[in-house]
């Protein structure tokens, strides 16, 4: 009996010492990694700080505890081990570079309805601004832990290659904004539209179309994601930029425009707000002011290429019949849709916005893609082991938004309707939150901003080149021509005429073959017994003239041109139908791309400035006093007499007024939380173009006028523009909400 319980105690004491050397090496192990867990995040930076503090605080103490017990215990048990514990590796762990699945996410919430001591109220229990009051917070804590990741993430490879997509797209938006200008008086003539305003209207079209689409994408990039938005607006912009191009009729030209307007309205809220949400704070000024710079490479684009193609008709055109005219300005516009086209391929490879993710509630796919930035910024640093630290991310509250409407039509028109109106009222939701406290201010003081840039800004940028055509028409005019009761008799006319004034002419069997009239005026003259071959007329009339036995061929002269005239016993055959291009150089054409040049040309030194002062003047001294400076500059255009002192101005103006407009992109981007950003950034860039059609209107009616107006307007506007973006918060020092 004394044998057996001697066995049984033996066999006890065993038991005993394995569960001890089995607890000895578990809290050993278990030291260890959090010593080198301490390390990793104090090179980094700690995250601990957004989870349960006082939980932590609970396990460190107990881990503290166990740790001393474990200690005395083995101090006691001097040398106690057992057979089972030999063999263990401290080293038998996770290689922590190891993937090992994407981290789950939980919230804290009991699972199977259970509901433990100490848990938070059920969300059913809470008022509409409980929730909201707990959801802002979770944004005030996901903000900071998102600065610290991004950090973490660095700033390398990744972030340039989305710069260089969204640079293409940002090119494509200042493209727009000079291709229509530049292929309209080509176009014009091409479907014969008269010179009545249609201009201007084209022109307001393009803005309108702009200005509705910068609401609608900017608003819907904060329901279904930044890049999915961006592409299908710019995918809208290419494909009906690229069919205007091929349209005969003036009003689907039109019509074309609008919708690609429309398209590209989308491509600055959405940029910035993209962009910015891959920076982290000490690169977000000065690299949104670098991305600035591809609308002035959009402008320099449009600005070659027109003086590249348009003016040569014969190399660049061609035709089916006289139906069909496919001329140089229309090879024009294709070119100009390329950097959208470029923009929409390379856009297909980049990913989502994480914090877009973040705020939508899907932890995992902000993860990967946080993760994939990382990678990809240590593997080009040549730091491919790097280890991306982070395991959870906070995620904001989810409210329920609106109720999306049920439709069980089969109809696929009526569901499509559905849909699109439940999409236009999130938009409209998202949209009135930027006008609720605190926001509100922020909100009417940024679109006080917006609006008076973009007036004295696309007001003077219309008043400028007008200026200098309306100098360069007087001069024209000062060099006409002027014939009065000439008489010419068989003479062959096989050369070009040009602004020239005939008056009370007579003209007798004489020859106009393979010759062009060009800014030509006939009054009160007599063709008798004359022969017309080949001949293509712009700008030019008959009036009051008599015509009798005479032959036209081939030619474009018709009753439009024939204004008040009589045709006694002559014929026409084979006319030109429709509006002839023919002049292969037209030094006006040049000289308009040429100012357009060097004005887009003269914003470089402002964006360089900008970009490397931004982070060190602050974004808002640089917004007003770029602003008050290009008030004052309007003074100078007193003493624009002539068309190189006008340039002058422009290129000045230009320069000074661009350092306003880049850190108005970054003061928005940053004033507007994360889920109402794009929204925001939105209306403010719908009340530009606005305001830009307005600015034309208005500077353009006061073309040869008056200089006093337009420079008092512009000064006025742009000072207490100026003063009222002083009065914004300063963002410099601020996470990205």
């Amino acid at each position: 009996m004394d044998e057996m319980d001697n066995n049984r105690t033996s066999l006890a004491k065993g038991a005993k010492d394995l569960a001890k050397e089995a607890k000895r090496q578990a809290s050993k192990n278990f030291n260890k990694a959090v010593d080198r867990a301490s390390d990793e995040y104090s090179a980094h930076r700690s995250y601990n700080r957004f989870h349960n503090e006082d939980e932590e605080e609970d396990n460190y103490n107990s881990y503290n505890q166990q740790d001393r017990y474990d200690d005395d215990a083995a101090n006691d048990e001097d040398g106690a081990s057992s057979d089972a514990t030999e063999g263990h590796d401290d080293e038998d762990e996770i290689y922590e570079g190891e993937y090992q699945g994407v981290p789950a996410y939980s919230d804290g919430k009991a699972q199977d309805g259970q509901v433990a001591l100490g848990q938070p109220v059920s969300d059913s229990l809470k008022s509409r601004k409980e929730l909201e009051n707990e959801r802002q917070a979770d944004e005030e804590e996901l903000a900071q832990q998102y600065e610290l990741i991004m950090q973490e993430c660095g700033h390398g490879r990744f972030q340039w290659q989305l710069f260089f997509v969204l640079g293409l797209a940002l090119m494509s938006d200042g493209v727009e904004v000079f291709v229509v200008g530049f292929v309209l008086p080509s176009a014009e003539m091409d479907m014969c539209v008269p010179n009545s305003g249609a201009g201007w209207c084209a022109g307001s079209v393009v803005y309108l179309g702009m200005m509705l689409g910068a609401f609608y994408w900017g608003g819907l990039s904060d329901k279904v994601g930044r890049k999915q938005c961006l592409l299908i607006s710019m995918t809208v912009n290419g494909f009906f930029a690229f069919l205007s191009s091929f349209v005969q009729g003036y009003s689907m030209f039109i019509l074309c425009r609008l919708v690609s307007g429309f398209g590209i309205g989308g491509a600055v809220p959405i940029v910035f707000s993209y962009f910015a949400e891959v920076l982290a704070r000490e690169k977000r000024g000065e690299h949104l002011s670098w991305l600035c710079m591809f609308w002035m490479i959009g402008g320099i684009y449009a600005s070659a290429m027109a003086w590249a193609i348009i003016p040569h008709y014969a190399g660049w055109s061609f035709s089916m019949g006289s139906a069909y005219q496919f001329h140089s300005w229309r090879v024009f516009v294709v070119v100009c849709a390329l950097p959208c086209v470029s923009a929409v391929v390379a856009l297909t490879f980049m990913p989502e916005s994480p914090r877009f993710y973040l705020e939508m509630g899907k932890h995992d796919e902000a993860w990967m893609v946080l993760k994939n930035i990382h990678d990809t910024n240590m593997r080009a640093r040549g730091e491919p082991e790097r280890v991306f630290t982070v395991n959870r991310i906070k995620i904001p509250k989810q409210l329920d938004e609106l109720v999306e409407m049920q439709n069980k039509s089969a109809n696929i028109f009526v569901v499509a309707f559905f849909k699109t109106w439940d999409e236009f009222r999130g938009i409209w939701s998202t949209f009135m939150k930027c006008f609720s406290p605190p926001m509100k201010d922020n909100t009417v003081k940024l679109a006080a901003v917006w609006f008076t840039l973009s007036f004295g800004f696309y007001g003077l940028s219309v008043w400028f080149p007008d200026v200098i055509k309306h100098l360069q028409a007087d001069e024209y005019a000062s060099r006409v021509k002027i014939h009065n009761n000439e008489r010419i008799e068989d003479f062959t006319f096989n050369f070009t005429l040009e602004n020239q004034i005939h008056r009370n002419g007579l003209f007798l069997n004489d020859r106009f073959i393979s010759m062009k009239f060009k800014a030509v005026t006939f009054i009160d003259s007599s063709f008798l017994n004359c022969y017309f071959e080949d001949v293509s007329s712009v700008g030019s009339l008959f009036k009051n003239c008599t015509f009798v036995d005479s032959f036209f061929y081939n030619t474009d002269i018709d009753d439009f041109k024939l204004t008040d005239s009589r045709v006694i016993n002559s014929s026409f055959h084979h006319n030109k139908t429709g509006c002839q291009m023919t002049f292969d150089d037209d030094y006006s054409a040049y000289w308009v791309y040429f100012v357009n040049f060097l004005g887009t040309l003269a914003v470089l030194p402002g964006n360089i400035v900008s970009a490397l002062l931004m982070d060190k003047i602050g974004r808002l001294s640089m917004l007003g006093g770029s602003m008050v400076l290009s008030g004052i500059s309007c003074f100078f255009l007193w003493f624009g007499t002539s068309e190189s002192m006008m340039i002058f101005m422009l290129c000045l103006y230009n320069g000074l007024s661009i350092s306003a407009w880049n850190s108005l992109d970054v003061v928005t981007t940053e004033l507007y939380p994360t889920d109402r950003r794009g929204t925001g950034f939105g209306f403010c860039n719908a009340l530009c173009k606005l305001a830009a059609v307005l600015g034309n209107l208005i500077f353009g009616s006061l073309v040869g006028i008056t200089k006093a107006i337009p420079i008092l307007l512009a000064s006025t506007v742009l000072v207490v523009g100026g003063l009222v973006g002083l009065r914004l918060p300063d963002t410099r020092a601020n996470v990205l909400m």
